[in-house]
């Protein structure tokens, strides 16, 4: 199992080292990664927004209920719901979501291309595929994955205010208040790492998966599925990494 880790990891970073050592004409990547970042941000934004409405108010509810019986002022629930948010919940389960999304969009993709040798026509035409096919998703996510999960989390901030405040829980002055005090401009700059972080994980993981995959139907599904499986697992450890380093 170790030799096997060692092996991928490898062979991972060689994909990434032949990926950015022999670019192609920039004209090249500029479709496809237009195409890529409207894939991943236009696509994915209806369910980005469902999850973090309904996860906003729930926070909300649950704090907000906490509190009640306590001597803890309740405006506390806005802010609580604010640094939950931005630190932990907006970056952390909105890049899940995508890991389920797109990755396994992109390990079908490069894998169904494999298998249809259009990857190996492509090398006898003297194209970098790594980089035409790889680069461009892994150079979109960056751009476009901190973006989601900046509308992720104002729209999870909504999402409790909407749940609280119209159901009488608090009120909106102290939902307001809540949102106002003790702000911390640092929490923003975890935010944005951790999704560039997040959003080269859930890009380059399902690329590999995808791009190396051997065999017919039954190993691109298995493929697809570590490519999910492998991406949460590298997002929660990077995200215990980044919270360890700058919290």
């Amino acid at each position: 199992m170790i030799l096997s880790f060692f092996y991928h990891l490898g062979r991972f970073i060689s994909l990434l080292r032949l990926m950015i050592s022999k670019p192609e004409n920039w004209s090249m990547y500029w479709k496809e990664t237009v195409r890529q970042m409207n894939d991943m941000g236009v696509g994915s934004l209806i369910i980005v927004c469902l999850i973090s409405l309904f996860i906003g108010a729930v926070s909300a509810v649950q704090i907000a209920f906490q509190l009640s019986e306590q001597i803890v002022p309740m405006y506390y629930t806005g802010y609580i719901v604010r640094d939950m948010t931005i630190i932990e919940m907006a970056p952390t389960l909105t890049c899940l979501v995508l890991a389920g999304k797109v990755g396994s969009s992109i390990a079908a993709e490069l894998g169904g291309m494999r298998q249809k040798e259009q990857i190996d026509a492509l090398e006898i035409m003297g194209v970098n595929t790594a980089a035409y096919l790889v680069f461009p998703k892994i150079f979109a996510a960056l751009f476009i994955v901190p973006l989601l999960v900046a509308i992720a989390a104002f729209v999870a901030i909504i999402g409790g205010y909407l749940a609280v405040v119209p159901t009488g829980m608090i009120t909106a002055t102290e939902y307001v208040t809540g949102l106002r005090a003790f702000f911390v401009p640092y929490n923003i700059n975890i935010m944005f790492v951790k999704g560039v972080v997040f959003g080269f994980t859930l890009t380059a993981i399902p690329a590999y998966q995808g791009y190396y995959v051997e065999g017919g139907s039954l190993e691109l599904g298995q493929a697809n599925m570590n490519a999910v499986v492998f991406s949460n697992i590298a997002i929660l450890f990077c995200d215990f990494i980044i919270t360890l380093m700058m919290t």
